[in-house]
């Protein structure tokens, strides 16, 4: 399983609010089936990699129908093979550390 971390920007709106665009590729994780968590600053998401991959070309797609000129979308992944890994797990091993000291 994979833990994929991404941030679709749509450039040349002529706006600098990016919240329509973030909220419209949503709705199409939200279909899925796939476990997500919105942050600040990107998206989390957990599962098959090559699910992810296509659910994030598909939300790649949404600011182009929605007359984004240019769409920069980063990607980055933790294809972990040895063992189940989870969101939250990465998060409580963490959090974990910080409580042994």
């Amino acid at each position: 399983m994979a833990i994929v971390e991404f941030t679709i920007v749509p450039l040349g709106t002529g706006d600098t609010s990016i919240s329509k665009y973030v909220a419209e590729c949503h709705k199409i994780l939200a279909a899925s089936k796939l476990k997500y968590e919105l942050t600040a600053m990107g998206t989390i998401v957990e599962g098959d990699l090559d699910e992810v991959l296509a659910i994030i070309m598909k939300m790649h797609e949404v600011p182009f129908t929605n007359k984004a000129k240019r769409v920069s979308t980063t990607i980055k992944i933790d294809d972990r093979r040895d063992k189940t890994a989870t969101i939250e797990n990465k998060v409580s091993a963490v959090l974990d550390k910080l409580e042994e000291e």
